[in-house]
């Protein structure tokens, strides 16, 4: 079992951001995860740029964001700018890519919806051609790129481990052609988690494929208060989305005991790596996480 945390992505202090990091590491944490959110209200630091600040106060601590949403970039940046990360954390960048579906506001990227899954799995493949390639030849519906290279190459080979996230069994498939493993959703329940991973094992037939799973956690010995705790997290993140507490189930709650069977209930379904994510009180959350709860695991 692997566990890693969130990081804070809520305007932090330099200070207190650099504190919070090299105690994950010295906490043991396999690896730290950012979000995007590139338009709304809610103030969000941009994920690699905090990776990036991340890397150069840890040594061993893996850096990843789950997820990027791919098809709202161009490919060749997004790929010049996650080997740049892989290279100054020396090899220690995971990648996590999304559709991110027709609700959001593609046209201020420049994107239209038709085509949009088809958008998102050429652009993997363009990315996966600037990593290796010594020269690049790409002849896509969208994109076109030939004769030139991309240097430097990202310190991992053949490229950073590459995870899919989505929770519609087409989304879970995609990750088993295109993807190094597959990441479970905050917004998904511990029981749609479980199907999802039903649908990719029956895919996979056999081959070894990693699993994870983000949990938003919220530990307090007063149960009541930790379910009080999440409901207004939630709300603030998913604005209606979240309103009055619909979003609660998603969610795990509670004393340190509570918490462990929530967590061990996410690895029963099929996690081997879960990202605990705490919405508020986030220094203090992974101090109880990594001595209340994962020792408990």
């Amino acid at each position: 079992m692997r566990f890693g945390i969130s990081l804070p992505q809520a305007g932090l202090a330099p200070e207190a951001f650099r504190n919070y990091v090299t105690r994950a590491e010295e906490l043991g944490f396999d690896s730290a995860w950012t979000q995007e959110q590139v338009l709304g209200s809610k103030p969000h630091l941009s994920p690699l740029e905090v990776m990036t600040y991340a890397a150069a106060y840890t040594t061993r601590l893996r850096l990843g964001c789950s997820v990027f949403v791919s098809s709202l970039h161009s490919p060749a940046h997004l790929a010049k700018s996650i080997s740049t990360v892989d290279q100054l954390s020396q090899g220690r960048v995971e990648v996590g890519f999304g559709v991110g579906g027709r609700t959001r506001m593609l046209s201020a990227f420049g994107v239209s919806p038709d085509g949009l899954v088809s958008r998102f799995t050429e652009g993997v493949r363009l990315m996966k051609e600037c990593w290796t390639a010594p020269k690049i030849d790409f002849d896509g519906r969208f994109w076109q790129v030939h004769g030139t290279q991309m240097e430097p190459k990202p310190v991992q080979k053949p490229y950073p481990p590459i995870w899919f996230g989505g929770g519609h069994p087409n989304a879970v498939r995609r990750a088993v052609q295109y993807a190094d493993g597959f990441f479970g959703a905050g917004l998904s329940t511990t029981e749609d988690f479980a199907a999802q991973v039903k649908v990719l094992r029956e895919e996979l037939r056999g081959r070894e494929f990693p699993i994870a799973k983000r949990v938003y956690v919220t530990v307090d010995d007063d149960p009541d208060r930790a379910r009080q705790t999440m409901s207004d997290s939630l709300d603030d993140q998913y604005g209606l989305l979240g309103s009055q507490g619909k979003l609660l189930p998603i969610a795990v709650t509670g004393t340190p005991e509570d918490c462990v069977r929530g967590v061990r209930a996410v690895v029963a379904a099929g996690a081997e790596l879960v990202l605990l994510s705490p919405l508020r009180n986030e220094h203090e959350q992974m101090e109880r996480l990594a001595a209340e709860v994962i020792p408990n695991i």
